[in-house]
């Protein structure tokens, strides 16, 4: 680095989790795991193996990567390719004496600007999420393969006006609250659940009952006035899951981009 080079700048989060080395180490290190709880990926288990992550369908979308580091249980190191080639992502975890371990992210290979201000703020934010989600997968669903559906669309509008109509078809309460229930209407798809938590008026982790066990993650997420980002993110486990998500993605889709 020279003196005009600012210092590279990465993500540090870290979330404690049920579970031993092994168990944590089967949820951030193999493709079934990740899946269950991020998004599709594929991984070859060996330091230079492929993995691939889908965040949807249609060309640009499916990521390459490689294995840069694998050392089971403790450390795996994941490393961009193509336009993503300077990023690295490495899990490491860590035993506690209560049967929990802490898993710790380091997000490395942010430049500086504004425009790489806004995606290191979008992937904080983001892997905030994720994270939770990892714990919701090892609470409640160890050992357990998950499958992801992950609709997202823009809305024209503010986030409040989003939110409501969001509210208004999946049976959210006005202001959400642990503990309280939620049920899809207006010829929605099946959803329902229990709110786990919110930030309320803007997003909501349920536990899912219908159309499967599983987790969601619903969310209006404001871009100014004028679009919201909404989506309705749902991880569900069981022998028909894959079949569930073949039936109901469509039509997620559809309800998103109405």
């Amino acid at each position: 680095m020279t003196e005009d080079q600012p210092p590279a700048r990465s993500i540090e989060l870290s979330v404690e989790v049920p579970g031993t080395p092994e168990e944590v180490w089967a949820a951030v290190a193999t493709g079934p795991g990740i899946s269950s709880w991020y998004v599709p990926t594929t991984v070859e288990e060996r330091e230079g193996g492929a993995t691939t992550s889908v965040f949807g369908p249609g060309e640009g979308m499916t990521v390459p990567g490689k294995v840069t580091a694998w050392e089971p249980p403790h450390r795996v190191v994941f490393a961009g390719e193509g336009a993503d080639a300077g990023f690295a992502f490495e899990w490491l975890v860590e035993a506690r004496d209560n049967g929990s371990c802490v898993v710790r992210l380091i997000n490395s290979g942010f430049g500086s600007g504004d425009d790489w201000d806004a995606q290191y703020d979008a992937m904080e934010q983001g892997w905030g999420l994720f994270l939770r989600n990892l714990q919701l997968h090892l609470e409640h669903f160890s050992g357990q393969a998950g499958q992801a559906m992950l609709p997202t669309a823009t809305w024209p509008g503010n986030q409040q006006a989003a939110w409501e109509a969001i509210a208004a078809d999946l049976g959210i309460p006005p202001h959400p609250a642990p503990g309280q229930r939620i049920r899809s209407r207006n010829g929605m798809p099946p959803l329902d659940g229990t709110i786990l938590d919110s930030e309320p008026g803007f997003r909501a982790s349920v536990l899912l009952e219908s159309p499967l066990p599983g987790t969601a993650f619903i969310a209006a997420e404001g871009m100014g006035e004028e679009a919201t980002g909404v989506s309705v993110w749902l991880y569900l486990y069981g022998d028909d899951a894959a079949d569930v998500v073949a039936r109901d993605e469509p039509l997620w889709r559809a309800w998103l981009e109405r």
